[in-house]
């Protein structure tokens, strides 16, 4: 099993989480093998085994996902639910034993821990969920639960990098229309009208704008990385018909 963390968040007293990668899991060809994703088109019995695994690694008593739309809607969780999960991006806890988990095959997960409030967030920023707000939702919300900015410590797991992450020039132009220093998260692609989008360092500045200054990035490449990592665009251009999804969590223990 493919277990990352993050310096800043692993010392954290009565804190823990994992970026998990794709292998020690149980799923079998395309989704081979910890996928965790139940929107996707595997057996719903290895995403379930796949969950557990995860739930135990982490000593969680529950582990809780989202039905992630890519918006910048956070909400504050007090348990896992039975049912279909709530349409949001991130989410935030102060119960103990709730792993709060985010899926992803190439957007940026975000986990976050203020542990001397004993309150923690997770949040999925796709390039649409950054840049709306998702970033400074979740850190919104663990503040109504007694969180302070300053204190929090928060991590940027695997995502795809700059050089995997062609884009056009309207992705672009979107980007420095709501703010003109947006253009220096782009470089020039191979291909004219082609440019580089560097999402992990997108997503570290909104921490940083938004007062998170304990900021640690993983720069883990999803889409380089194929036996670590599952992604999105790398199983688009093979033409495969679905995915897997890795899942980032974290745990008040």
């Amino acid at each position: 099993m493919i277990v990352l963390t993050a310096p800043n968040l692993f010392d954290l007293p009565g804190v823990a989480h994992g970026f998990f990668g794709r292998a020690g899991g149980v799923s079998e060809g395309i989704y081979a093998s910890l996928n965790c994703g139940p929107g996707s088109r595997d057996n719903p019995d290895h995403v379930a085994e796949n969950r557990r695994r995860v739930r135990m690694a982490l000593g969680a008593q529950a582990l809780a996902t989202l039905y992630q739309i890519h918006s910048a809607t956070a909400v504050t969780i007090e348990s896992a639910w039975p049912g279909e999960p709530p349409q949001a991006d991130a989410m935030v806890t102060k119960t103990p034993g709730v792993a709060l988990g985010i899926l992803s095959a190439d957007c940026a997960p975000v986990l976050f821990a203020d542990a001397e409030a004993g309150v923690i967030g997770a949040a999925h920023a796709g390039w649409k969920g950054a840049l709306s707000g998702i970033v400074e939702s979740a850190v919104a919300a663990m503040e109504t639960l007694g969180a302070r900015r300053a204190r929090i410590a928060a991590a940027i797991g695997p995502c795809i990098s700059q050089a995997n992450y062609e884009v056009g020039a309207e992705f672009r132009a979107g980007f420095v229309e709501a703010d003109p220093a947006n253009a220096r998260f782009f470089i020039n692609g191979q291909r004219a009208d082609r440019h580089q989008f560097d999402l992990e360092s997108f997503v570290a500045a909104r921490l940083a704008a938004a007062g998170v200054v304990k900021t640690t990035r993983l720069s883990a490449c999803t889409y380089a990385r194929e036996s670590d990592f599952f992604s999105f665009r790398r199983a688009t251009h093979r033409g495969e018909k679905d995915y897997g999804r890795e899942i980032s969590a974290i745990v008040l223990s």
